[in-house]
């Protein structure tokens, strides 16, 4: 029934960061930009590496979503690289601070966490 995943939708609290985290510090591009006016919000199509994979979403005085301590519904974004303490060198060239490397217990695989502006999880794994 199902064969992939379409894409992850966020809801920023302040659009003109989050557009500027994902696309400067991450390397997201951008597919679309849309302003629908009825909601006072903006629609952002992102790429990865050619595939359309995030939207980010502007909506006035969206609430807080609660990352700290975790709760129920989504947990955090992933994604791989292929040399994570390059990736990490690369984040904190652009004033991301990474969590301490660690390693899976089950795969074996290292990963870290950093989060986005609004405090959203973001996993890298080294794969």
């Amino acid at each position: 029934m199902l064969k992939s995943v379409h894409h992850i939708a966020i809801i920023c609290s302040d659009y003109e960061k989050s557009k500027a985290f994902y696309i400067e510090i991450l390397g997201f591009e951008i597919l679309a930009e849309n302003y629908r006016e009825e909601r006072n919000s903006y629609k952002l199509d992102l790429m990865l590496n050619g595939v359309y994979c995030v939207e980010l979403f502007s909506f006035p005085d969206p609430p807080k979503r609660v990352s700290q301590p975790e709760a129920s519904g989504l947990r955090h974004l992933a994604f791989t690289v292929e040399d994570i303490e390059t990736a990490i060198a690369e984040l904190a060239a652009k004033n991301v601070t990474c969590e301490p490397l660690r390693i899976d217990e089950f795969t074996g695989k290292r990963f870290t966490f950093f989060e986005d502006p609004d405090g959203l999880p973001i996993e890298l794994v080294e794969m």
